[in-house]
Order: C-alpha cells, then structure tokens, then sequence
C-alpha cells in the first residue's frame, strides 16, 4: 500500500512541515515506529519510550531510507531531502494515520475480541474451531501465535503495536479472512494499540489480579478491558451487528455491562445467564455437561477438562451465536476440538503418573488449574511454578498459599526472573506458601527451572499429578543477561527420558 505523504499530513490538521516541503509529491510506501524494520519510502514515527527515544534515531533511520519522519521534539539537524512533521503527540498522530494507511482493514472483517485476565487464548481458538466448521476462512491474533488461515505469523506481544496490527489485518482482508479472532490485552486497551479497529463481537471472559504493575490498581484495570465494550458501541462505528459476550458469574460483569450499549448475550454456570451450564461432569480426558439456551439443551462431551474451560467454551457459543451460526455446527466443532498448546496440556512420555503443564501465572489461573487436578487427581498433586520477575508482585505470596493449598508437594522455582533476582523472587513467593503450610505438605526452593521440574518427577508416584505451571507455550525464559531455549513440555520429555 502506498500514500502520498500529504494525505497523511492532512488528517493532523496543527502539524508543522520542517525540511523537504514538497509533501505532495512524496510517496509513502510503509510506516515504523521500529528504526530496524525501515525500508526506503518509509514513514518513520518517533515514539519517546521509558528505556528507547525514536528521536535518536533519525539519522539511522534517514540511512535505511526513510523519506519522513514524524516527530514531538525539535530536531536540531535534519538531513537533506528528509521531511519533518512535527506535532504534539506522536503516540497520537500514529493512532489517526496507521489505520488510514492500512484502508480501515478492520471494516472489511468481522472481528471478534476475547478480553480477560485468564482464557483468552483457549477461547480465540474454539471460536476459530466453530468458525471453520462453518466454512469461513479465519484469521487469529493471540498469544501463542498469529495465523491467517494456516499460515503462521510470528507474534511478540498479545495485541500487535497499532501499525504492526492494522499491518497484519490488511494482510488477513488480501488473503480473503472472513473472521479474525484476537486477543485483546488490557495493556493494548489502555495504550490504544486497537486504535482504527472495529469489533463486532467482544467477549468478557473474567477479571482478577494481574498486570498491577502496569495499571497500578484494579479498578484502572478493569476500566482498560471495559473499553473493548465502548468500542462495539461507539457511534461511528461502519459495520451492523454488535453484541457483548458477558460471564455473569464474574463481579466484574455488572460495571460492564452498564457501560455496553450494544445486544449481549450473558453466560455462567452459577447466576441466571443466557447461556449456561448444567449437569457439568470433569474427568480426567475430558468434561461432560449441557448448554440450556434459547436452541434448547445442547449436551457436550468435550475432549478438553476443567470448569475454567466450560466458561471458555460458553463464551465461544454466546460468538457463534452472535454471527449466526447453528447449534449443531456449533456442537460438532466443539466436540473434536483438542487443545491449545500449553493450556492444561497433558504431556504423556509412558510415565505412570500424569504430568500436566499450563501457562497458569496469575493467582486466579492457578488456582483454577489446581480445583481440577483436585478433582481428578488418585493420590498426590505435586506442583511446580514461579512467577515472572519485574511484574505485579503483590501476586506472589498469594499464589504461594494456593499452591500448597491444593498441592501436597510444593516446588517453587524460577519463570522469567528479567532482571530480579531470583532468590528474592521466590523469598516472596514463600511468605504465601509459610502462612499456609499445614502438617503434611512439603515444599522446596529450587532457583534453576530444569532442576526444579526434574525434582518433581523424580518424587512422583503412581497416579500423581505433576502440574508445571506458569510458563505453557512459551520455548524461552528470560534471565537478567540473557535469553535462553527453555521449554516445559521439551525438558519434561528430555527428563523423562533419561529416568527411564
């Protein structure tokens, strides 16, 4: 896609030009914020981060081919033939031109947003599921990874930075995706990384601690997942059709729903909801229950587990619905859907106990995972997990006591310490795990992850459950130099392995 650069210049009506003036006859052939992703015709937009300035790298990126820059700070030497624009924001211009740029790519989906502490990922791909069931070609922005169709495209962040997602979008629209099904963080909300985007379906799937670090308190951050919902509603919207999907059974599900202004469709297992859950039945392979909705009773025999999952699988319903899509369709996708990768995923290497790993890292997260080993566990559960260093620490001591809470043995190790130190990372760990210790229940520290997961299974028995969790999908951790291979399900097997 190409603009001429006075297109973009026009919609930032207070812009001063400085340099090469001839604006009309300049030609835009990409936009980065990133001075290493600059290719010649670029526009290159200057963003003042905490650790990075884009305004030291105008000359690098004048060197790489930008023919413009976009800038909020005066520049002292501007190379010749670089043209300048200058305005007040530039966080702000990027939103207005980004989405411009790229042709309004959103307007010629359907788009689907999943926003939530916990079940995002799992919920975006049960709606891809259903979605291709039905016939439709379906694009996913998530997490673990981007795919149009089945390419797959590689992903840094949950929700793209807002030109490297109206990017991807416009690559979905050329390849023909009818849907896109994305993950909507609350840090993309609150930065307005969907800045251009037009949902019309969006999904609440719960609320609890997390990301404190970033929103500094709960109520900030619940006000940044609810703006998903003032999008769907908002006036200048272009497409028909908008519903919410709400958990009712959530406390953040009335403050939602009062700022909605579009049709929802509710759900819950416990409090009155559009759709919700009877007779649920958690196995070990797998959960049974019925789905009573305005189609009638919809039994499921699902080869995924655990109650956080019959949420998952209500929310993907109430979108299915929302877009029309019919009950059986809906029935036989959710039946031969499998897993997702790193979510409660059983890792089986012919060991006679059951090793389980998930991305689990929030208190709400492992707490839901552990309530299901419970449930389906023969003797002990055994479980290792840490938390993430330069984030939330508040969450630590919490998740500390519900490990040894549900589990008999306790491991507590490293996740991607950053830059902490790891020791004092699970010192905090440990007051949660001190408060909660009864007579019975073991627990270790073990800093090095390998060892702690090789700790794990060589302690476990016939019919225990070892649940590893807090890292999933990821293949990496992240030290305070470096970063290295490091992935659960890999080690797990590599151990199991050599045990044998």
């Amino acid at each position: 896609m190409k603009k001429k650069l006075q297109e973009l210049i026009d919609l930032l009506p207070s812009a001063i030009i400085e340099g090469n003036k001839k604006v009309a006859e300049t030609v835009i052939a990409d936009l980065a914020q990133d001075s290493r992703k600059i290719t010649p015709g670029t526009l290159f937009v200057c963003l003042s981060g905490a650790k990075t300035d884009g305004h030291d790298y105008i000359v690098q990126a004048y060197h790489q081919g930008a023919v413009a820059v976009l800038v909020e700070k005066d520049i002292d030497i501007i190379p010749q033939g670089l043209t300048v624009i200058k305005v007040a924001d530039t966080r702000e211009a990027m939103m207005r031109i980004a989405p411009y740029f790229f042709e309004y790519p959103s307007c010629k989906l359907r788009m689907i947003g999943v926003t939530g502490t916990n079940g995002k990922t799992t919920t975006t791909y049960l709606i891809r599921s259903i979605l291709q069931q039905a016939g439709f070609h379906v694009g996913v922005i998530g997490t673990i990874q981007n795919s149009i169709g089945d390419k797959i495209v590689p992903t840094q962040n949950t929700t793209p930075d807002v030109i490297d997602l109206q990017r991807l979008l416009a690559e979905m629209a050329e390849a023909n995706m009818d849907y896109v099904v994305m993950e909507v963080s609350s840090h993309a909300l609150a930065l307005n990384r969907v800045a251009g985007c037009e949902f019309d379906v969006g999904i609440f799937t719960n609320m609890t601690r997390d990301h404190l670090d970033f929103h500094v308190t709960f109520e900030r951050y619940l006000e940044a997942k609810t703006r998903l919902f003032q999008l769907l509603s908002s006036k200048d919207n272009q497409k028909e059709g908008k519903t919410a999907i709400i958990n009712t059974d959530d406390k953040a599900a009335a403050f939602i729903l009062e700022r909605t202004g579009c049709n929802t469709i509710t759900y819950g297992i416990e409090n009155h909801a559009d759709l919700q859950a009877k007779n649920t039945n958690i196995q070990a392979k797998g959960a049974e229950f019925d789905i009573i909705g305005s189609f009638g009773i919809m039994p499921l025999q699902l080869k995924i587990t655990g109650l956080f999952n019959v949420y998952n699988v209500l929310s993907a319903v109430g979108a299915a619905l929302a877009e029309g899509i019919d009950a059986p369709i809906i029935k036989a996708a959710l039946e031969m859907f499998q897993s997702v990768s790193g979510r409660f995923e059983l890792v089986d290497g012919g060991q006679p106990f059951s090793i389980i790993v998930d991305y689990a890292h929030t208190p709400d997260g492992l707490e839901n995972i552990l309530k299901t080993a419970q449930q389906i566990a023969k003797k002990r559960i055994i479980v290792v997990f840490g938390c993430g260093g330069d984030r939330d620490k508040t969450k630590r001591p919490i998740m500390g006591k519900l490990a040894v809470q549900y589990g008999n043995i306790v491991i507590a190790t490293s996740d991607n310490p950053r830059t902490e130190d790891p020791e004092n990372i699970l010192s905090e760990i440990e007051v949660g795990i001190q408060e909660s210790l009864t007579s019975g229940k073991i627990y270790e520290k073990i800093i090095d992850r390998r060892q702690a997961i090789e700790r794990a299974l060589s302690v476990a028995e016939a019919d225990d459950i070892v649940i590893i969790a807090g890292k999933g999908h990821e293949n990496y951790q992240i030290l305070k130099d470096r970063t290295i291979p490091f992935d659960d399900k890999e080690v797990v097997k590599a151990i199991i392995k050599e045990m044998k």
